[in-house]
């Protein structure tokens, strides 16, 4: 199995270019520049950037051991170039330091679920594809989207699919799921999307897939993507050197508005409003560097269906680390 064709990188020559400025000041400067990947997936973003600049060093994280070798197997050619690192993409920490930097001169986070994940048949992600309903992105942890199903209330589930899927039929899905596991347990994708068929109406069956949110929903609880976001944008934008670049690529609302929050707060003052002058502490950590969310053109998307949903923030940082940031 090629890593290169399972994956092809969304908004790639935007993020290229968003990245390259602060790549190649450290260069110039005689540096040797740090790009972290914290959603390494099949190495397609990382191969790109590493081709562009002969003397970047990239750190990829990935929490999916397969993920791991097969971009690795993809990025072997750039010898010690390439550090992988084994971890959800929280621990930025821990790629900074497998690339023996304190800060990174950029930082790429591609949000969601990556193509191994949604193509591998026996993982239970995609919801066109029978297989067992496990969704987890590593094996370590103990929930699956089966074992979520089994012992959650209605109200729980309910709760779920209407926060993490933005579903409107989330009390009448939870409800059937509780009804049908009454009889057999629901431990595969086709069972569960039999069930949210027959829980749907006839009037909204035309109306998008019954089971995509639902899905989602699950996805997202299994392997704690949100509270992982939660942690990593502090994260990120502690880890960036002066003049480093961010770039997140999300590909649904939730995600980007933990991405969209986080990134006008750091680009704001926080000075109070009485203060006669700002001091330097007060002073904005980032410059946003693109004018709200951009999304892929008609061109990505008609040849990359999977670019269609992405928005794509980007900020550079303008005030170095204190004292308290580089220490936490």
């Amino acid at each position: 199995m090629d890593a290169a064709d399972l994956h092809t990188p969304v908004m790639l020559e935007r993020t290229l270019e968003l990245l390259a400025p602060a790549i190649e000041v450290a260069a110039a400067a005689g540096r040797t520049p740090v790009v972290v990947d914290g959603t390494l997936g099949m190495g397609g973003h990382t191969e790109a950037m590493l081709a562009a600049h002969p003397t970047l060093v990239v750190a990829g994280i990935d929490r999916d051991p397969d993920a791991i070798r097969l971009a690795g197997d993809r990025l072997a050619r750039f010898g010690d170039r390439f550090r992988p690192v084994q971890a959800t993409y929280d621990r930025i920490d821990l790629a900074t330091r497998a690339a023996g930097v304190r800060a990174a001169d950029g930082i790429l986070l591609d949000l969601g679920v990556s193509s191994l994940q949604l193509d591998a048949a026996d993982r239970g992600f995609a919801y066109a594809k029978d297989a067992p309903l496990d969704m987890r992105m590593d094996q370590d942890g103990d929930v699956t989207a089966a074992t979520i199903l089994a012992e959650r209330g209605a109200r729980d589930l309910a709760r779920l699919f209407r926060e993490y899927g933005d579903e409107k039929l989330a009390d009448r899905y939870a409800r059937a799921i509780v009804a049908a596991r009454d009889t057999a347990p629901i431990e595969t994708s086709k069972q569960l999307v039999d069930i949210l068929q027959a829980a749907t109406p006839r009037a909204l069956s035309n109306q998008g897939h019954p089971a995509k949110r639902v899905f989602q929903a699950l996805r997202i609880e299994v392997n704690q993507e949100l509270a992982i976001l939660e942690r990593t944008m502090p994260a990120a934008i502690g880890a960036l050197g002066q003049g480093g670049r961010l770039v997140v690529l999300a590909y649904q609302s939730l995600e980007d508005r933990i991405v969209k929050r986080a990134l006008q707060a750091a680009a704001s003052s926080t000075a109070p409003l009485d203060l006669p002058a700002e001091l330097p502490e007060h002073a904005p950590q980032l410059r946003l560097l693109v004018k709200g969310a951009e999304l892929a053109d008609e061109a990505e998307r008609a040849v990359n269906p999977r670019s269609a949903p992405v928005r794509l923030r980007a900020a550079e940082r303008i005030r170095p680390a204190s004292t308290t940031e580089e220490l936490s």
